[in-house]
């Protein structure tokens, strides 16, 4: 869980020092990137900082942590719903591709991690608890007939969430709206490019 937000100076509460420690993150890695220059992009004193946060560590933290809770919120509004494995397992991929949209510099800093602190461990445990969630959640789908069996469910999972991820590579914030973009990533994860040719037609070339 996130530390309980306090407030500092005007316009450089806790929310602000972990946007610009975020961006920081992904501009120049978490490595590279010190107390010092967070403090440097807020315009505020290194004391000033650590008023907010105790360590670089700290805000790694919970910048993941904001991504995955995203997930992990959503996943938790999908299971409520009253409706088919396979309804829920579209809503799930819609609903993560606006929470991508909402925390993208978010989700951008967890895929980047590669487990080399404590910290980034539990990220990727975490993340691991979802997959597992989803697998799953392909698994019921499959039991009541709505997606193709003779796919590996967890294989299907990575896919899914592959295409949802890739979303950080290009999209930003104004390039259309994240609603379209989820309905667009739907419908092509379960229904594909290829056109559906009339049944007649299917025939026709299925004799040729």
């Amino acid at each position: 869980m996130e530390t309980p937000r306090r407030r500092g100076r005007p316009g450089h509460d806790l929310d602000a020092v972990l946007a610009a420690a975020v961006r920081l993150f992904n501009t120049h890695g978490y490595d590279a990137t010190s107390m010092f220059d967070v403090a440097e992009a807020l315009g505020i004193t290194k004391s000033t900082l650590y008023h907010h946060v105790s360590a670089k560590e700290q805000l790694l933290g919970m910048a993941v942590d904001r991504a995955v809770d995203g997930l992990f919120e959503a996943a938790a509004r999908v299971r409520d719903l009253q409706t088919t494995a396979t309804v829920r397992l579209q809503e799930l991929i819609r609903s993560s591709v606006l929470v991508l949209a909402e925390r993208l510099e978010f989700v951008t800093l967890l895929l980047r991690v590669r487990g080399n602190t404590q910290v980034e461990q539990h990220a990727l445990a975490r993340r691991r608890e979802f997959d597992a969630l989803v697998t799953e959640l392909v698994k019921q789908a499959q039991a009541e007939g709505g997606i193709r069996a003779d796919v590996d469910p967890a294989t299907a999972a990575r896919l899914l969430f592959g295409m949802v991820n890739s979303l950080v590579e290009w999209y930003r914030p104004g390039r259309g709206s994240p609603e379209a973009l989820a309905d667009t990533v739907v419908h092509l994860a379960f229904d594909g490019l290829r056109t559906i040719a009339p049944a007649d037609d299917q025939g026709r070339q299925g004799e040729q």
